[in-house]
C-alpha cells in the first residue's frame, strides 16, 4: 500500500546528530592513539570505568511516575486518606497480638511438588480454516538479524536502542520491521514478551523522520484497550524518539482532558490512545481530526474487540482514511479478529513468530487443586505460599475489584508489602502502584484482568492466578507477565472443582511440564486462624472507606451545587458533549453482538458486516422515533398487536416441540385463532362505541360487501356481525346491516 505522504529528505536534527557522532567518534580516535602507550593497569581501570559508564546509559523504557500528580497530593485535595494509612491505623489499635506467623523452619512442612497427570485426555479437533486466500503471501520473510543495523534503521534511532540496551532483534522485530518500512498491512503474533510493541514503533517512526514538516498533522494512532498499557507504549515511543523531533501525545480516560485538547490542537505525530476517550475528543474537541492519518495500529486486538469495545473500533476506523497502513497486533488471534482483519486492512500480511509454540520455554506452570471443602481457605493457601516459596516479585490475579481489594488489605494486616491495580482506583493510584512494583519497593502487586495484557515489568518472577482465569486466551496472557525476552519465571493456578475444563486445556498447552504443588497443610490451617482474628480488623477499614466515601460524595455534591450558582451562565453556554451512539443503542448492540456470537457458535452462519449492522440500527432508531410521536391508544394498540404476535410465536414453538407427527389438533385450532382475533376486534370496537377511540368518518359505497380473499378477515366478519346483534348501534355512516347471505356459520370451518 502506497504511504499517504510524501517522503522529504532527512531532517536536520538527523543531520546533526550524525555529525556530533562522527566527530566524538574522531575524538576518540585520537584520544586512543594517544593513550596507546599507557600502562596495562590504566587501561583495565579505563574499561572497568567505560563499562560502569555503559551500564548507567541503559535507560528503562518505562517511567509511569511523571504522567500523573502523586497520590498524597491526591489524597491531600480529596480529604481522604490512602488504605496504607488505614491499614497501620488498625495494627496500631490491634489490643492482642496474633498467631506467630508460620516461617520456614524445620518444623514446618515443605510444599510437595509432582507431575500432573490428567484424570480424562479429550482430543480436540482444530479448525483449519482456510484463510489464506485473504492474506498476502508472505514467503521469503526473514525472522532473523543479528542486529538492528541490517534492518535499515536510522541512526538517531540506532542510538536509541542502543541507550535502551537492545542489542539483537527478536524474530517479530526481524520479521515486521523490513516489512512496515515499505508500507504494507500486517497482522503479526508472536508469544508474550517477544517485543512487540518495538516491532510497530520503529518502522513506524523511521517513516515519520521523512515527513514533510512545514504541514503539522496527526499521522498515526495507536489504540490499546487499557490505559496502562497505552501509557506504557507512550513512554516507550518517547524512548525510541528521545533522538529525533518527533512529538507523541497520550490521550486516555483518568487525566486531564483540557490538557490532553490543548496537545492534540498542537497536532502531534503520534497519538497513542483508549478508545472511548479518542472518540470523545474527535466529536467533542475543536480542531481535531484524523483527514491526514497515515498510519493505524491496533494493540492487543483481541481484547479491543471485546463486548463494549466492538463498536469503537469500528467508528474509529470509519473516521481514519481509507488510503493508509493498518497493522494489527496480539498475542492470541480470535475469530472477532480475524473479521477486524477483513473489515479494514488491505491485503495484509500475516506474521507469526514462533508459531510452533505459544509457551515460553523458561516457564514453570504448576497448579494448585483446591478441594471443595477448602474453597474457604483459599486466601490461607495464597499467604502461605508468599510467606514461604513466592517472597518476592509477584503479581496475584484476582477475579473481582472487591477481592482484590480484600485481599490488599489482608496482605498489609499479614506485614506483606503489597500494592493493588483495579478499577475501582484513580488513574493516579493506578499509575503508583505500578510505579511502586517496578522500583521493588512493594513485593506483591494484586491486580485484575486490567494488568493482563501487555504490560512488561522487568523481573516478574512468579505469577499467581489466586481466581482462575475465563477461558485459555485469558491465561495466555496472564501468564505472560512473567517469563519475558527469555529470563526463567513460575506460573501457579488455583483450580477449583469447577474449572476442570481450563485444567485440561492448560495441561494440553503445557503437556508433560506441568506440575502439580500440595501446600503443607500445617501453614495453611495457621493462616486460616490468623485470618479469622483478621475479620474484625478487616470489617473496621470497609467501615472507614464507606463512611470516606459518603462524605465526598456529599462534599462534591456541595461543590457542584455552588458552581452551578456561581457560573450558570458559562456552564449552560458549553456546547453538550456527545457521543456517537446512545446508551440504549449501546446495549441493544451488546445484546445483539453476544446473541449473534451464540448463535454463530451452534449455527454457524457467517457475521454481518459493519455497514449492515448499521443499516438495522439506524432502521430500529427510525421505528422508535415514529412510535415514540404516535398517540397513546395507538401506542397501545401497537403493543397488543405485538403481545398476540408473541402468544402465536410461543404457541408455534410448542407445536413444533410436540413432533412432525402430532397433528394440528395438538397446537392451537383454527377457531380458538379465530376467536381471540374476534375478541380483540370486538375490544376495539367498543372503545369506539364508547367514545375512548375518536375515528375519521370514511365515505363508503353503497354497493354490497365483498367477499374476503383470506380465511382470517372471512372469520373476522363472522364475529363482527356475530356481535353487532347484542350491541346498540351508535354510528350512523359505517354501522348499517350487513346481508343475511354474508352470514357463515362456525361449524362450516369446524368440519374443514
Amino acid at each position: 500500500m502506497s504511504p499517504s505522504f510524501v517522503f522529504d529528505p532527512p531532517s536536520d536534527e538527523e543531520i546533526e546528530h550524525s555529525e556530533r557522532e562522527e566527530e566524538e567518534e574522531e575524538e576518540d580516535e585520537e584520544e586512543e592513539a594517544e593513550s596507546g602507550s599507557e600502562s596495562e593497569l590504566e587501561s583495565e581501570e579505563e574499561g572497568d570505568k567505560e563499562a560502569r559508564v555503559s551500564k548507567k546509559k541503559t535507560q528503562s523504557p518505562w517511567d509511569f511516575a511523571k504522567y500523573t500528580e502523586s497520590v498524597a497530593e491526591e489524597h491531600a485535595r480529596r480529604s481522604t486518606t490512602s488504605v496504607d494509612e488505614k491499614i497501620s491505623k488498625a495494627l496500631q489499635q490491634r489490643s492482642t497480638p496474633l498467631l506467630a506467623a508460620p516461617e520456614d523452619s524445620s518444623e514446618s512442612e515443605p510444599d510437595e511438588q509432582e507431575d500432573y497427570r490428567p484424570e480424562e485426555e479429550d482430543e480436540e479437533e482444530g479448525n483449519g480454516g482456510d484463510n489464506k486466500s485473504f492474506f498476502a503471501p508472505s514467503e521469503g520473510t526473514s525472522f532473523q538479524a543479528d542486529s538492528f543495523l541490517q534492518l535499515n534503521l536510522s541512526r538517531p534511532l540506532l542510538r536509541a536502542c542502543e541507550a535502551l540496551g537492545y542489542a539483537k532483534p527478536t524474530p517479530i522485530q526481524a520479521a515486521c520491521i523490513p516489512l512496515a518500512l515499505t508500507g504494507r498491512d500486517i497482522c503479526g503474533s508472536a508469544i508474550t514478551g517477544s517485543g512487540k510493541t518495538a516491532a510497530f514503533a520503529l518502522p513506524t517512526l523511521e517513516r515519520l523522520l521523512f515527513r514533510p514538516k512545514r504541514m503539522r498533522a496527526i499521522r498515526v494512532l495507536i489504540l490499546t484497550p487499557t490505559r496502562e498499557l497505552a501509557v506504557q507504549v507512550h513512554s516507550m515511543i518517547e524512548k525510541l524518539a528521545q533522538f529525533t523531533d518527533i512529538r507523541c501525545c497520550l490521550v486516555v480516560g483518568g487525566l486531564s482532558t483540557k490538557v490532553q485538547e490543548a496537545a492534540l490542537r498542537s497536532m502531534p505525530d503520534i497519538v497513542v490512545a483508549t478508545p472511548g476517550r479518542m472518540i470523545d475528543h474527535l466529536r467533542n474537541s475543536m480542531s481535531v481530526d484524523l483527514d491526514d492519518l497515515a498510519v493505524l495500529i491496533l494493540d492487543e486486538a483481541d481484547r479491543l474487540l471485546e463486548l463494549g469495545f466492538n463498536a469503537e473500533i469500528q467508528e474509529l476506523v470509519r473516521l481514519c482514511p481509507k488510503k493508509r497502513q493498518t497493522m494489527l497486533f496480539s498475542a492470541t488471534m480470535t475469530e472477532e479478529v480475524d473479521e477486524l482483519i477483513k473489515l479494514s486492512l488491505s491485503k495484509p500480511l500475516r506474521l507469526s513468530a514462533d508459531p510452533s509454540t505459544k509457551r515460553p520455554a523458561t516457564l514453570t506452570e504448576e497448579v494448585v487443586r483446591i478441594r471443595r471443602m477448602r474453597e474457604v481457605n483459599q486466601e490461607a493457601v495464597l499467604l502461605a505460599m508468599c510467606t514461604k516459596t513466592f517472597t518476592s516479585k509477584v503479581i496475584i490475579f484476582s477475579g473481582t475489584k472487591q477481592a482484590a481489594h480484600r485481599l490488599k488489605i489482608i496482605f498489609g494486616l499479614a506485614g506483606l508489602k503489597a500494592a493493588e491495580l483495579h478499577g475501582n482506583l484513580t488513574q493516579a493510584q493506578r499509575l503508583e502502584a505500578l510505579e511502586q512494583f517496578r522500583k521493588q519497593q512493594v513485593d506483591f502487586l494484586v491486580a485484575t484482568d486490567v494488568a493482563a495484557r501487555g504490560l512488561d515489568i522487568i523481573g516478574v518472577q512468579t505469577v499467581i492466578n489466586f481466581a482462575c482465569p475465563r477461558d485459555l486466551t485469558s491465561y495466555v496472557h496472564r501468564v505472560g507477565r512473567t517469563a519475558r525476552a527469555g529470563r526463567e519465571g513460575y506460573a501457579v493456578t488455583f483450580v477449583t472443582d469447577n474449572d476442570r475444563s481450563l485444567l485440561k486445556a492448560i495441561a494440553k498447552r503445557a503437556g508433560s511440564k506441568l506440575k502439580s504443588r500440595i501446600v503443607a497443610e500445617q501453614s495453611i490451617l495457621k493462616w486460616s486462624d490468623i485470618i479469622e482474628q483478621m475479620e474484625d480488623q478487616i470489617a473496621e477499614v470497609f467501615q472507614e472507606e464507606r463512611e470516606e466515601m459518603a462524605l465526598r460524595k456529599a462534599e462534591m455534591e456541595a461543590t457542584k451545587a455552588e458552581n452551578m450558582i456561581a457560573h450558570k451562565e458559562e456552564i449552560f453556554s458549553r456546547p453538550k458533549r456527545t457521543w456517537f451512539v446512545t446508551e440504549k443503542e449501546k446495549k441493544l448492540a451488546a445484546n445483539a453482538a453476544k446473541a449473534s456470537k451464540d448463535k454463530n457458535k451452534t449455527s454457524g452462519k457467517e457475521v454481518i458486516s459493519a455497514e449492515q449492522a448499521e443499516d438495522l440500527r439506524m432502521k430500529e432508531k427510525r421505528k422508535r422515533e415514529r412510535e415514540k410521536n404516535l398517540p397513546r391508544k395507538k401506542r397501545r394498540k401497537l403493543e397488543a398487536a405485538r403481545e398476540m404476535l408473541e402468544d402465536e410465536e410461543q404457541d408455534d414453538k410448542q407445536v413444533e416441540a410436540k413432533g412432525a407427527d402430532k397433528k394440528e389438533k395438538g397446537g392451537m385450532s383454527l377457531v380458538d385463532l379465530a376467536y381471540r382475533r374476534a375478541k380483540a376486534v370486538k375490544a376495539v370496537k367498543k372503545a369506539l362505541d364508547s367514545g375512548k377511540i375518536v375515528q375519521k368518518s370514511k365515505k363508503k359505497s353503497n354497493n354490497p360487501p365483498r367477499k374476503t380473499s383470506s380465511r382470517t378477515e372471512e372469520m373476522r366478519e363472522l364475529f363482527q356481525t356475530d356481535m353487532k346483534d347484542k350491541k346498540p348501534k351508535r354510528r350512523g355512516v359505517g354501522g348499517g346491516k350487513k346481508s343475511k347471505s354474508s352470514f357463515k356459520s362456525k361449524s362450516r370451518y369446524k368440519r374443514k
